[in-house]
Formats: structure tokens, C-alpha cells, sequence
């Protein structure tokens, strides 16, 4: 037997160490005292004590147990927290006035609730949401930290007119800030309305103006048409309020509303210059791209547009042609004739006024009559005056904003590829010819007029090639080599250390766990021999005879035996003293309290 076995021994050999040593002892008819037999039978069954007390101490199964209680925990655990309620939003975005006031009405009503963002936002059993936002808006609650023409509701009786505009003014700005709080990008807002004393005198009226500070959510903006809604929408609720006194601002402090730039034009006027400009450039691409190929022609564009608003109106006269054909407004005719008159004669008296007389007399009298009456000869005058309609042109013209009063346009073209005989491709420009057809080309795709000044230049170069600076590294200093080597690497090392964790930890863990199961021992010789179990794993003895095998009554090949196992488990006994003698100690220690 080997002398550097453990003190591990199998409970089963050890009894059969004791019994096989007190049959021996029988059997050699005292050759053995009585204390030896005590002794070895004592030994073994205090050995078999000690050696499942270690064995317990030392179980290879208590990992296992110790994962198997944490499992447990963890379920336990999370069945626990299945159980607990599911909580939803009751409001968010909340001041802490409205904050306050809403958690002072969940506690009175014994309701369950958490914060969350910073306490701007609360939090209640999903079941019981519904409920809460009903008998919160019953409350008044959230009132949003403004207010409208509820404001108006309760007024005081005797209250001054200012008081009434003042609320007036507050009421309107709170309807205008719940307005502008609609907008989806909105987070809060803040409406300053300025409203001037009214006047009776039209020269000392002023025109209102208005502020609006908007808290935009994180990552989101107002884009130009947001921003001239806002500022229309504030113009059109204040009466007499122009929207160029309206002005918005950020978070930030940007002014969002910026009417006009250094050269005069406000955003949409820029706006529509740009498309213009990227309108020609897109026509101009895409008649050049069939020709040359994506990339090859490159164009730009440069407008001048008029945006001012000119409206005349002109009235001109012409001579009139032929007068027969002439249209008659008005005319005048006046006739005037004068008749000569008898002037009277005689001598003064009654009879000198009485009417004449029927004449006589011949009409003409005798020249040198003395009382012949004199007369005047006959005038007459005419006057007409002929009005003719007048050859008049009125012409009002009005020019709309925007018109086209320049275009510059700049077109590049790449040489072309020129295949020789060989196969060998050459870059060569392009013809006279070619260069004016594509000129053209450009002329009528962007609406060339000479007559506004126009300017068409088309230059035919030599493309630069975007040169890659890691060309000339070699391939193992290549960027792309060099990431994939790093991601390589990062997998190698996340392997090697699960390797390391897997054989160092996990391995011996699973061998202490589940220890392989035991090979089945060696058949003695004898049919009560017992194998001995040395550090776990089973010894096979071998009885050998002295000088062969043993001849004559089975009764002494038996005693022989028996003999021979004895001595082999005494001199296993002497082992376990020699490498352990405290354990030894230990025992007889026992054994001398016991017998006393």
C-alpha cells in the first residue's frame, strides 16, 4: 500500500476493516491481543466520524446550492415586482405652483403617486388616471400657469376702468399664450402685449405692439412659416395691431422674426430667390447630364431679382387726323341780326305821339323830302362753336414683386474620354462646335433674354480627381485595415477571457458540483474482501502468496487470507499516523473519554 495515501477512507471498508480484523484475531487463536482488535475496530468506526464531518464541511455541492437559493430570490423578485402597480403619466410639463396643488389633492384623496423629470411630471396607478384627471379638472387643476378671460368671471363691483383694462389686457395675453402652447413644437410661451392709451386725436394714436417668448421642446424649432403664423395669428387678436410690430423670441434669446436683412429683403424674398436660382441650376443639370454623363457638367446660377412694387398710370394725347371723321363732343351756334329804325318827326305835341298813320305815299319818298324819315341798313352775325372728342390714352401699369431683372449663369464641362485603337482611353476637350451647341443648350433652358443684360459663360477644363491621401500607405497601415484588425483583436480578447473565466472558475465549479461518477472496484479474492477508498478513488489489493499458491485445507488458505488483509489494513492505519497524527490524536483522545 502506498504510503503517502490520504485519511479519506470509504465508511463501508472501514467496517469491514474491523470485521475482517477481529476475525483474524479469532482465528490465529490468540496470535493478536484482545486490545488490538478493540483497536482496530474502534479506530475505524471513529475514522468513519470524523471523515463524514469533513466530508460535509467540505461539499463540492454548496455552489450549487448557493445559486440555486439566488435563483430562487430572483424569482422571487420578480414576481414581486409584477405585482407592484403600473404607473402612467397624469400630467407633465407642470409648474410648481400646479405641481403642489395637484399632490396636495392625491394625498387628500389617498392616492399613490411619483415624480419624475425633475418633479415636472407625476406619475399614478394606470387604472386610476381616468379618474384623477376628471376630479382634478373638477378642482380647477392644472391651471397651466395662466389664465384667460375666465379672469373676467368674478369682477368686483366698483371696480375702475383701469383695473378693467389691466385685466382685460392679462386675460388676452393668457388666451394668446394657451394659443401659442398648441403648437406641437411649443413647450411654454410668454405674450407682452404693449396697448397704447386710445386718443381722439389721430395724430397722437399709436399703433400696439407685442413680445412672444417661446420655450421650445429639446431638438425641436420653429422654421420661418411657424414663426410668420405666430406673429399673424398676435396681430390678428389686438385690434390695430400691425404684424411688423410683433416680435418672437427663443428660449435662447434669437430673435426668430427677422423682418429684413442688410440688403433690404426679409426671409421669404430670399427664400424665393434661392429657388429661383436652384430652379435654373436644376434645368441646366438635367439638360446637360444625357450629354456628358452625372457629374461631369457643373452649373451655377446667380439671380437678380426686383422686388420693388411700381404702379403708374399715364394719360396721353394725340393730334386728331381728318375732322370729318372726328367725333363731335359739343356744339354752339349763336345768330345775331340788327333791323334799321324811323326816327319821329314834326313838331312836339299830341299828335307827334300818336301811332302813324297807314301809309299813303309811295314806300320811297322823294329824295330831299323835308320830314322823311331816315333808316339804318340790316346786320347779322353768326357764331358756332364745334367741340370735337379728344385722342386720349390712360394706361395704368402695375409691376409685380419679384421680377427676373438679371441671370448670371457659369457652366463648367469635364473633358471627354477618347478611346484610341489600342483600347487606351485619353481625356480631350471638346470642339468649338460642341462648346457652342451646349451654350445654346443653356441659353434656352435658362430663358436667355439680351435685352435685361443676361450672361451666359461655358468653360470646358480638366476635372481634378479627388487624390486619396492613404493611397500610398502600405496595406497594413490602411484605415480600413487598421479597423478591422482593432475589432479583430477586441474579439480575441473577449474570448480569451471567457476562456480564462470558463476553465478557471466554471470548470472546477461544475467538476465540485457533479464529481465523475466512481469505477466499480476490483473483485477480491476472498468473498468478504472490502476495497479501500484512498483519496476518493478505489484501491484494489491483491493477495500474494509467499512462494505461490497455497495447498491443503481450505480452512488455512481462508485463515491466510485473512491474515494478509489484516496486515494491509493495519499498515494503512500506520500510513494515515504517520501523515495526520493529529487526527490519530483526536481519536484516541475519544477513545480514552469513552472508556472512562
Amino acid at each position: 500500500m502506498d504510503s503517502s495515501a490520504n485519511s479519506l477512507i470509504n465508511p463501508d471498508a472501514r467496517m469491514g476493516l474491523a470485521t475482517s480484523g477481529a476475525a483474524t484475531g479469532a482465528a490465529a487463536g490468540g496470535a493478536m491481543p484482545g486490545g488490538a482488535e478493540d483497536l482496530g475496530g474502534g479506530f475505524a468506526q471513529r475514522l468513519g466520524s470524523l471523515s463524514s464531518l469533513r466530508s460535509v464541511r467540505g461539499n463540492p455541492r454548496a455552489p450549487l446550492i448557493i445559486a440555486v437559493a439566488v435563483l430562487i430570490a430572483v424569482i422571487a423578485g420578480l414576481i414581486l415586482w409584477s405585482r407592484a402597480p403600473d404607473y402612467k403619466v397624469l400630467y407633465s410639463n407642470l409648474s410648481d405652483r400646479d405641481g403642489g396643488s395637484i399632490i396636495t389633492a392625491l394625498q387628500a384623496a389617498n392616492v399613490p403617486y411619483k415624480l419624475s423629470d425633475n418633479g415636472s411630471a407625476i406619475l399614478v396607478p394606470s387604472e386610476q388616471v381616468g379618474e384623477m384627471r376628471l376630479r382634478l379638472a373638477q378642482q380647477g387643476l392644472p391651471k397651466n400657469g395662466s389664465v384667460g378671460f375666465e379672469l373676467m368671471d368674478n369682477q368686483k363691483f366698483g371696480i375702475s376702468q383701469f383695473a378693467e383694462q389691466v385685466n382685460y389686457q392679462r386675460a388676452l395675453e393668457g388666451e394668446l399664450e394657451q394659443t401659442i402652447q398648441s403648437i406641437q413644437s411649443v413647450k411654454s410661451s410668454r405674450v407682452h402685449l404693449a396697448i397704447p392709451k386710445p386718443s381722439v386725436f389721430v395724430r397722437e394714436r399709436e399703433a400696439p405692439s407685442a413680445s412672444v417668448l417661446v420655450n421650445m421642446y429639446p431638438g425641436r424649432v420653429l422654421d420661418d412659416g411657424q414663426v410668420a403664423a405666430i406673429t399673424h395669428m398676435v396681430a390678428s387678436a389686438v385690434p390695430d395691431l400691425p404684424v411688423r410690430n410683433v416680435t418672437v423670441v427663443d428660449q435662447d434669446g434669437n430673435l426668430l422674426t427677422q423682418s429684413t436683412t442688410s440688403a433690404g429683403l426679409d426671409a421669404s424674398q430670399l427664400k424665393y430667390v434661392r429657388q429661383v436660382e436652384h430652379d435654373t441650376q436644376s434645368r441646366i443639370d438635367q439638360i446637360l447630364a444625357p450629354l456628358f454623363g452625372s457629374g461631369n457638367a457643373r452649373s451655377q446660377v446667380s439671380a437678380d431679382l426686383d422686388f420693388s412694387n411700381l404702379e403708374q398710370t399715364s394719360e396721353n394725347y394725340g393730334p386728331n387726323g381728318n375732322p370729318q371723321q372726328a367725333s363731335v363732343r359739343s356744339q354752339q351756334q349763336s345768330i345775331a341780326t340788327d333791323s334799321a329804325q324811323t326816327s319821329a318827326g314834326g313838331v312836339p305835341g299830341a299828335l307827334s305821339n300818336q301811332p302813324p298813320q297807314p301809309a299813303s305815299a309811295p314806300i320811297v319818298a322823294p329824295a330831299g323830302a323835308s320830314g322823311a324819315a331816315t333808316s339804318t341798313p340790316i346786320s347779322d352775325h353768326r357764331d358756332t362753336t364745334t367741340n370735337y372728342e379728344l385722342d386720349k390714352t390712360v394706361r395704368h401699369y402695375q409691376q409685380a414683386a419679384g421680377d427676373i431683372k438679371r441671370l448670371s449663369v457659369a457652366v463648367i464641362v469635364n473633358y471627354q474620354p477618347k478611346v484610341d485603337a489600342k483600347g487606351h482611353a485619353t481625356m480631350q476637350p471638346l470642339d468649338a462646335q460642341k462648346l457652342a451647341q451646349v451654350e445654346q443648350l443653356v441659353k434656352d433652358a435658362m430663358g436667355y433674354d439680351e435685352k435685361r443684360g443676361d450672361s451666359v459663360n461655358v468653360v470646358n477644363a480638366a476635372f481634378q480627381q479627388d487624390v486619396d491621401p492613404n493611397a500610398s500607405l502600405p496595406w497594413w497601415r490602411q484605415p480600413d485595415i487598421l479597423a478591422l484588425a482593432k475589432q479583430i483583436a477586441t474579439w480575441v480578447g473577449i474570448g480569451v477571457v471567457a476562456l480564462f473565466l470558463y476553465f478557471v472558475m466554471v470548470k472546477p465549479a461544475l467538476r465540485r458540483a457533479f464529481p465523475p461518477p466512481q469505477p466499480a472496484a476490483a473483485a477480491a479474492l476472498g468473498s468478504d474482501s472490502e476495497p479501500l477508498l484512498l483519496d476518493g478513488l478505489p484501491q484494489v489489493e491483491k493477495i500474494e502468496g509467499t512462494g505461490g499458491e497455497i495447498e491443503g485445507d481450505p480452512a488455512l488458505l481462508a485463515l491466510e487470507n485473512e491474515k494478509h488483509k489484516f496486515e494491509r489494513n493495519l499498515e494503512f492505519a500506520r500510513n494515515i499516523a504517520r501523515q495526520d497524527p493529529k487526527i490519530v490524536a483526536t481519536v484516541v483522545k475519544s477513545w480514552v473519554n469513552d472508556e472512562r
